[in-house]
């Protein structure tokens, strides 16, 4: 009877130790459920972001190249005025070498 009662008692101990695993192991499961879903809003959410510093960045850059092609049209009509400018120099100076 003794026996019965021992096997009785560990086998109502085993099932409650069970029981105290299987809601634990739950638990740690829908913690790491709940950090997985959070880590994925992260990701979306910095990947948000990258996508809109880099259309920034694209945006910023096309600005430069717009400038810079102003500048080199400027340098450009800079270099002609002066070519020109150096030619009339040029020209005055063989009028008077003429004479």
């Amino acid at each position: 009877m003794l026996e019965r009662a021992k096997g009785i008692i560990k086998k109502v101990t085993l099932e409650a130790i069970y029981e105290v695993i299987e809601e634990r192991s739950r638990e740690i499961y829908e913690k790491i459920e709940k950090l997985e879903r959070k880590q994925e809003e992260d990701f979306r959410y910095l990947n948000q972001k990258i996508d809109e510093q880099v259309g920034q960045l694209r945006q910023e850059i096309g600005q430069l190249r717009n400038e810079m092609n102003q500048l080199r049209q400027e340098i450009r009509q800079e270099i002609t005025q002066i070519n020109h400018r150096i030619d009339t120099v040029i020209q005055m100076l063989s009028d008077l070498m003429r004479k």
